[in-house]
């Protein structure tokens, strides 16, 4: 097993607020060394899984400054 999946096996017995910890350090971790990362496509998906992921990938809103609760607050994640 690679580093990747076992840092991943030992998030999923992390509680919820523990996991958001662990990412938001791996993420100041990304930001330190410069990392550029886009947003992974996940592996475990279906060919129709898939299939919407890389549909919804590729769309984009445009929210004209309008406050949108769900997405500040995704945003802000």
């Amino acid at each position: 097993m690679n580093l990747a999946k076992t840092i991943y096996q030992h998030s999923l017995q992390l509680p919820e607020a523990a996991a958001r910890e662990a990412l938001e350090f791996i993420q100041a971790l990304e930001k330190r060394y410069g990392v550029n990362v886009s947003e992974p496509v996940p592996t475990d998906l279906s060919a129709a899984q898939l299939a919407a992921y890389n549909r919804l990938s590729i769309v984009h809103v445009n929210w004209q400054g309008k406050p949108i609760a769900d997405r500040d607050e995704a945003n802000a994640r």
